[in-house]
């Protein structure tokens, strides 16, 4: 019989004062007689509008339905036709922007809950220790992926399902970019993307780590080496800045760097070769994802007060409503309508304050989204001694110095058609290198597509 409660089941989660002192999984995940009711709720809707919102397409009634006849595998196996990190994109994906938004259910209610079965699907995989995976037949041709994150997964999973001899280059000494580096433990744990990571190496996907391409190898090398193709999936990690004073202050930090040193150098567990300093008064400034992660993990690491200061309003914040509601129920102080105009020091070079200004909003600017303008004679000071600028990133210009042949554009990004084809030819594109940063699904969307776009290029080789 079908559910027709107009509100999702819940998803179960640590209490928030529980939660805001480890590093634990915040969400613990749906039950299987929580996801059994959540899946009852999905009308298999012929038309399946909850697709056209997912950038890789998942046929999601078809993996719900799967889910209602206790066929837990059967859905995995659905999923994992479009998707090679189910486990993850059930964690980190807006599907609340994206398949949730056009659920039927959603007219008059929730929608389904589709990540939260998603996650649940994925999960119940790993946990199945006889789970297999099928390497496919090579078909004799090479391709070579720059980047290790969700666009050069999502790339190298494709090429191998087709029979591809795939390697992977990455730069860090683990792989799984943003993934790892990015989002914090209590997000996405990160033996989830190592155990995603391990079923592409099973499809045959080699991984090489401390590569860094344009200076281990140069793009032209690895077509010397014999690939055939090569995919660029090295993300956005060029960190951005305000240019205010003050930001040379000892204790700002990128929330690139904050983040790299908490979860990919476990800065938390006090043995880091890479420690942070141990601030008990923060200020992140920014208002995305990114900047919810930095806040709630430096709340983790000991800070008694966490600020967010962000120019805008809730209304306007960019960060998932799920990030931002589990942020002020772990006690993080949300100063909005606020921007900073310099960061202060003491006589011993580091941070005491920060400098902000009041804001209030005018009109649309080209975004759209109404400009947020000064409060004249509004500044105030802040009494903290630790300042995390999360403001965006941009691509890392070393492939387009050592490449030639590969266009950008203003800020750095790759230039690439729809299909990821770049002004080289052979050489294909995706993720935050070309959009600059952007969700996690997106980019493996992108990294999907080039995929296609490769495997129609070398095959036009014969």
């Amino acid at each position: 019989m079908p559910n027709m409660s107009p509100t999702k089941n819940p998803m179960p989660t640590q209490a928030p004062d529980v939660r805001n002192k480890n590093f634990e999984e915040v969400a613990i995940g749906y039950t299987e007689e929580i996801a059994l009711d959540e899946a009852a709720r999905c009308l298999n809707c012929k038309n399946k509008p909850c697709v056209q919102g997912c950038p890789v397409q998942i046929d999601i009634p078809a993996f719900i339905h799967k889910v209602t006849e206790k066929d837990y595998e059967g859905a995995y196996v659905v999923i994992s036709k479009s998707s090679s990190l189910p486990a993850v994109c059930g964690r980190v994906c807006p599907q609340e922007n994206q398949c949730e938004k056009y659920c039927v259910r959603g007219i008059k209610g929730e929608g389904v809950g589709i990540g939260r079965l998603e996650r649940f699907v994925a999960d119940r995989h790993a946990a199945d220790p006889d789970a297999k995976v099928e390497k496919p037949v090579s078909n004799g041709h090479k391709a070579a992926v720059v980047g290790s994150g969700p666009a050069g997964l999502a790339c190298a999973g494709e090429l191998a399902r087709r029979g591809y001899q795939v390697s992977i280059f990455e730069a860090l000494h683990t792989a799984g970019g943003v993934l790892v580096y990015g989002i914090p433990e209590f997000r996405l744990p990160k033996r989830i993307v190592r155990n995603e990571i391990e079923t592409l190496k099973k499809l045959g996907v080699d991984v090489e780590t401390n590569t860094v391409i344009g200076r281990t190898f140069t793009v032209d090398e690895l077509f010397e080496q014999g690939y055939e193709s090569v995919f660029i999936g090295s993300g956005a990690g060029l960190p951005k800045f305000m240019g205010i004073p003050g930001e040379n202050l000892n204790g700002v930090y990128s929330a690139n760097e904050f983040l790299t040193r908490t979860n990919l150098m476990k800065a938390y567990t006090g043995k880091s070769d890479t420690p942070i300093m141990q601030a008990k008064r923060v200020a992140v400034v920014g208002g995305g994802n990114v900047a919810m992660d930095a806040a709630r993990c430096a709340l983790r690491l000991g800070a008694d007060v966490v600020y967010i200061i962000y120019r805008r309003s809730m209304e306007e914040l960019p960060a998932r409503r799920e990030e931002v509601e589990h942020a002020e129920e772990e006690g993080i102080v949300f100063k909005l309508l606020n921007n900073p105009t310099e960061i202060l020091g003491n006589d011993k070079g580091a941070v005491c304050g920060i400098r902000c200004i009041q804001m209030e909003l005018g009109e649309p600017d080209a975004s759209g989204r109404r400009r947020p303008v000064e409060i004249a004679g509004s500044e105030f000071d802040l009494d903290v001694d630790c300042v995390i600028m999360s403001l965006g990133t941009s691509p890392n210009p070393l492939i387009k110095q050592t490449t030639e042949g590969i266009e950008t554009e203003k800020h750095g990004c790759i230039v690439a058609d729809e299909t990821g084809a770049t002004t080289r030819e052979g050489v294909f594109a995706g993720g935050d290198a070309v959009t600059g940063a952007a969700t996690v699904i997106l980019a493996m969307g992108a990294g999907k597509g080039a995929a296609d776009a490769m495997d129609k290029y070398m095959q036009g080789k014969k």
